[in-house]
C-alpha cells in the first residue's frame, strides 16, 4: 500500500480504519513516500504485487505515471483507497466513498482492464483532461491558493478557499478559446466557433464529483469527448444548469462524442489533467491505450 507521509491526522485516521478491515483478510506492507524518488523505490520494491493507492486522484496519477515510464504498468493490479478530496477516478469505477467498504472493495472486488490516455510528449491522463472555462478556473484557483496559503498558520489556513475564488472569478468573466478539434481524424469543431469548455473524459466525474463527461466507461477502449459552445451569458446559465446535474450532453450547443484519438490545436489555451495544470498550448493530441492496467472493482 502507497500512502502520502505528508498526510493528515483525518488521513492517518481514516487509514488505520481501512488497515483494520484489510489485516483481518490479508497481508499488507504500507510504504509512505514523500518525493517522485521514495515512490519509484516503493514500486521496485512491491515487484508483482498488487499496489494499493491509498489517496486521490493526485496519488493514483503519481502512482501510474511512474509504472508507466518504469514500463511496469501493463499487467498490473491496482486497488483504491479514496483518501483524496475529489476522489473523482474511485467514483467513475464505483468504488465507495467510505474507506471501510472501499477496504472490502479491494479483498472480495475483482480486477478488471483499464484504459489509460496518453498525449504526443508522452504524459499520462488517468481520469479527465479539460480546457476552456474549466481548466481557467483551475489555473486561477492555483494561483489563490498559493496567495492564501500563507494567511494563517501549519494546516490552518486560508488555502483551501484558492479553487472556489477561481471558480467565481472564471464565472463573471468567462474565457472563449478558438481551437479546432478532431476526434479520429474528423473535424468537430473549427476556429470560426468559440467554444467554453472542452474535455477528454476516461473517467465521468471531475472536481469532486461534477460528471463533466457522464457516459464515460475507464474500461470500453474509448474516450468520451465533450465541448460546450455556450459562450453567450444566457447559455453559459443554461449550461452550467444542465452540469450540475449531468444532463448537458442533452443540449444543441454541446457535442457529446466518443473516440480513440483527440487533436486540438489554435489559439493559446490551458488544460488541467488529473487535476495537473498546465500551458499554455497551441496543439495538444491524446491517444487510448485500452487495457493499460487492471483496477480492483466492485464485483
Amino acid at each position: 500500500m502507497i500512502t502520502n507521509s505528508d498526510a493528515g491526522t483525518a488521513d492517518e485516521e481514516s487509514l488505520r480504519l481501512a488497515l483494520a478491515v484489510l489485516r483481518s483478510r490479508t497481508s499488507v506492507e504500507v510504504q509512505a513516500t514523500a518525493n517522485p524518488g521514495e515512490l519509484n523505490s516503493a514500486l521496485h520494491r512491491a515487484g508483482s504485487r498488487r499496489i494499493v493507492v491509498a489517496g486521490g486522484d493526485g496519488s493514483l496519477h503519481a502512482v501510474v505515471t511512474t509504472l508507466y515510464r518504469r514500463n511496469d504498468l501493463k499487467g498490473a493490479v491496482l486497488g483504491i483507497l479514496p483518501l483524496g478530496t475529489g476522489n473523482d477516478y474511485a467514483r467513475s469505477n464505483d468504488i465507495p466513498l467510505d474507506v471501510e467498504e472501499a477496504a472490502r472493495v479491494l479483498v472480495e472486488g475483482e480486477p478488471k482492464p483499464r484504459d489509460l490516455v496518453v498525449d504526443e510528449v508522452g504524459e499520462i491522463v488517468v481520469n479527465n483532461v479539460h480546457a476552456g472555462a474549466g481548466a481557467h478556473a483551475s489555473k486561477r484557483g492555483a494561483r489563490w491558493k498559493g496567495r492564501l496559503h500563507s494567511i494563517g498558520v501549519g494546516k490552518v489556513n486560508l488555502g483551501r478557499l484558492g479553487y472556489p475564488i477561481g471558480a467565481l472569478s472564471t464565472a463573471v468573466k468567462p474565457p472563449h478559446i478558438r481551437v479546432r478539434v478532431e476526434v479520429d481524424g474528423e473535424v468537430v469543431v473549427d476556429l470560426d466557433q468559440p467554444i467554453l469548455q472542452l474535455a477528454v473524459g476516461n473517467g465521468a466525474h471531475v472536481g469532486g464529483g461534477t460528471a463533466l463527461t457522464p457516459h464515460a466507461d475507464p474500461g470500453d477502449g474509448k474516450v468520451d469527448v465533450m465541448v460546450s459552445r455556450a459562450t453567450g451569458p444566457l447559455a453559459r446559465i443554461g449550461y452550467g444548469a444542465k452540469l450540475a446535474s449531468g444532463r448537458h450532453p442533452e443540449r444543441h450547443d454541446v457535442t457529446y462524442l466518443r473516440g480513440s484519438t483527440v487533436t486540438v490545436s489554435g489559439e493559446e489555451f490551458w488544460c488541467s489533467a488529473d487535476g495537473e495544470i498546465y500551458g499554455p498550448e497551441r496543439h495538444r493530441s491524446w491517444r487510448v491505450e485500452p487495457a493499460a492496467y487492471s483496477l480492483v472493482v466492485p464485483g
